[in-house]
């Protein structure tokens, strides 16, 4: 299959030649030769006057919640140290006649590089500058759709639009969703991928991965992420600054034994497939429990097709605060630039799972209660899907 970068080459680029364009790309953006976005496209003859680097920059080196300064003077970063930041300036999109979007996506609400493409589309409508995506697959399959909606009142940069926690959507679907669903008014087009199917995941496209964050190394890492990314809302590591990033989770103050025992029955109660789980010890080298040795869990992938991956993030904070009642608890500091709602009420879209877990309702009862508003939303996003 191609990517829509390699599709907007061979289409032909004479609408580009002597226009202004900009592109918001990050490393993900490189054709099947590995070749980045920027060499390809003035390549083929288009000068390339502005880039737009998104969370962990245009080179994905910065860690996630590290704002990020200017990378050269040709560079404008959409991630810095205040909610601002993450909207362009409309006057670094004034003087573009075009600014094209290249970026790999995971599928999951709370990877922020969507949201960035949102932002950019309000702010590029407020010049009439034109967007054009360049698409690429949804590397975890276009089928699958899990969680909630995002409620009003909880927005932010993790749930910034109305969409599913897993969305089964591509960046390019996603831009037609904020056109015609959100309502962004704004002049759009879409390269599309060619040979893409929305039951494929990434290892069966063809198309080279390239770690789209620091903490993103793998497609099985992609996998586990719309789940096991809810760690982030609570005072366990979910494995940064280990090798092994959303598979390993756990506290000092965890009992890996126990912890694993009440992961297997969890799992078990709630029907969770897919995975298995590990007894394990690791040392954070940064952020939660930084150089402190955590007990816990390593999840492992078994059937990527059976796995709910939501679920799985409910189960094992369930199993945690089962483990360990006294400490166990809430992240409560500033998280994507909020203090209140807090993060795990953020990740969510909404306070009812945590006020489910808190309750010890089962998740697979609570999660009913969203399949009305999902089923809703799911008729909007059919709207807008290319493939």
């Amino acid at each position: 299959m191609k990517s829509g970068l390699e599709n907007l080459v061979e289409q032909g680029v004479d609408d580009l030649i002597g226009a202004r364009v900009g592109l918001c790309c990050n490393s993900t953006a490189v054709d099947q030769e590995y070749r980045h976005a920027t060499a390809v496209i003035e390549a083929a003859g288009v000068r390339l006057v502005r880039l737009f680097g998104p969370e962990h920059g245009v080179y994905a080196t910065a860690q996630d919640m590290v704002g990020v300064t200017d990378e050269g003077p040709e560079v404008v970063s959409l991630y810095g140290d205040d909610a601002e930041s993450l909207k362009p300036d409309p006057a670094t999109l004034e003087d573009l006649d075009v600014v094209l979007f290249d970026i790999q996506d995971i599928g999951a609400r709370y990877y922020t590089y969507q949201a960035t493409l949102g932002f950019l589309m309000e702010r590029a409508a407020m010049v009439d500058t034109k967007v054009v995506v360049l698409d690429r697959p949804n590397p975890i399959n276009g089928i699958d759709i899990e969680g909630n909606i995002v409620e009003a009142g909880f927005e932010s940069f993790v749930s910034a639009y109305p969409l599913a926690v897993r969305h089964g959507m591509t960046m390019g679907e996603m831009g037609r969703y904020f056109r015609d669903i959100v309502g962004i008014d704004v002049e759009l087009d879409v390269v599309a991928c060619k040979g893409w199917r929305r039951d494929m995941w990434f290892d069966e496209t063809g198309l080279p991965w390239v770690f789209p964050s620091p903490n993103m190394p793998t497609l099985e890492t992609a996998i586990l992420y719309p789940g096991m990314c809810l760690i982030e809302g609570t005072n366990l590591s979910e494995g940064r600054g280990t090798t092994r990033p959303f598979h390993l989770v756990g506290a000092p103050w965890l009992d890996p034994a126990r912890f694993v025992d009440l992961l297997r029955k969890g799992a078990v109660d709630a029907h969770l497939e897919g995975v298995a789980f590990r007894e394990a010890s690791f040392q954070p080298g940064f952020q939660k429990h930084a150089g402190a040795i955590c007990g816990g869990a390593e999840i492992h992938l078994t059937n990527r097709d059976a796995l709910e991956s939501f679920l799985l993030g409910l189960v094992v904070i369930e199993a945690a605060m089962r483990c360990s009642p006294e400490e166990f608890s809430w992240r409560t500091e500033t998280y994507e630039f909020v203090d209140d709602p807090i993060a795990i009420d953020l990740l969510c879209g909404s306070a009812e799972a945590r006020l489910g877990l808190e309750a010890h309702v089962p998740p697979r009862e609570f999660m009913k209660g969203w399949e009305a508003s999902r089923s809703e939303w799911e008729e909007a996003r059919d709207s807008c899907l290319l493939y």
